[in-house]
């Protein structure tokens, strides 16, 4: 027996969709609500009660999807938007998508059912093709921390290359030329536009290291540590790393601990986000500052503003990042 999971894919929508063409919404687009049809045609499929009752007549809720909400640079983000969602009387129904393209369509979709108007959406692993069938399904549909371009108007975005060519590059003015970089292992839009910042730099200051100097682990401290003994297993030389953000700063420096090398006067450090951690961490991580919390409060207050059709972003915001100096970071000197 078909079920609206076997239409949505048949037709080529999603399952939201359908369910708005089975309970006759207005918002189910012309093309869409032939294509549901053709399908569950084709497929025998007869809506249940169940099916027909995905759609409320309203709702109070905002849909917020993030990668993991157990990671502390989400749970700020999630804090933001609600509190934003609050002033406006509205709670906040949050999924996770774990980087993975099927749990994050499978959370839009079901954040969809309940939050028709409103989703704040944090998505690396679907295509932009698919986020740009999501937002003509939800008028208040935001891209946080990605940019496409159909949907410029729709997108709170970083310059994640900036941050990392900013970072590199004061290394490279305390007189630093052999500067590792431990990357997330995620294959994601952030990593490979850090490490291209990272590349750059280098490049632009006349400085070049083979493949050794870059690892890739998970994005948290525990990764940071394994990445951080893996270049220490080379034995190259290395006077500064950049990681890819705090949580992996964090675990660089217990590596470094662990084997007796202090930072920053033997190896100087630099993280990514200014993260919480980055503050209480020894020594104080010099960081660049990645302003989620703004990002988050800005993209709930533009789901509103679409929502109700008022006058949209007339460009794309892509926040810039800033340099916050601490303790990791010192000069270095080359031995004559």
């Amino acid at each position: 027996m078909a079920t609206i999971k076997d239409v949505a894919r048949e037709a080529g929508v999603s399952t939201a969709t359908v369910s708005r063409v089975i309970n006759k919404s207005p918002k189910a687009g012309k093309a869409s609500t032939i294509a549901v049809q053709t399908a569950m045609k084709k497929l025998g499929y007869r809506p249940n009660i169940n099916a027909r009752a995905l759609v409320s007549k309203s709702s109070n809720t905002i849909g917020v999807l993030v990668s993991d909400i157990a990671d502390p640079f989400f749970s700020a983000m999630i804090k933001a938007a609600d509190q934003v969602a609050r002033d406006n009387n509205k709670h906040l129904l949050i999924g996770s998508g774990y980087h993975n393209a099927e749990s994050e369509r499978d959370a839009i979709e079901l954040l969809i059912n309940s939050c028709r108007e409103h989703l704040i959406v944090h998505s690396k692993a679907l295509s932009s093709e698919e986020l740009i069938a999501f937002a003509k399904e939800v008028p208040g549909f935001v891209l946080i921390n990605r940019f496409i371009p159909e949907i410029a108007n729709r997108c709170i975005a970083f310059d994640n290359f900036k941050g990392a060519y900013i970072a590199t590059e004061f290394l490279i003015k305390n007189g630093h030329k052999h500067i590792a970089y431990i990357n997330s292992n995620h294959n994601i839009d952030d990593a490979s536009e850090r490490k291209a910042g990272y590349l750059k730099a280098l490049e632009d200051h006349q400085l070049s290291y083979p493949p050794d100097y870059i690892v890739e682990q998970e994005s948290n401290d525990e990764g940071g540590k394994m990445g951080m003994i893996e270049l220490l297993s080379k034995s190259i030389p290395i006077t500064a790393v950049l990681t890819y953000n705090d949580f992996m700063a964090a675990g660089v420096l217990t590596a470094l601990e662990e084997n007796n090398i202090a930072v920053p006067e033997k190896i100087s450090l630099v993280g990514f986000d200014n993260g919480l951690i980055s503050r209480y961490v020894h020594p104080k991580l010099t960081t660049i500052n990645y302003p989620i919390e703004i990002m988050a409060k800005q993209a709930t207050q533009l789901s509103f503003k679409l929502a109700k059709q008022e006058e949209q972003l007339a460009k794309h915001n892509i926040f810039s990042p800033t340099l916050v100096k601490r303790a990791s970071v010192s000069r270095h000197q080359d031995k004559k």
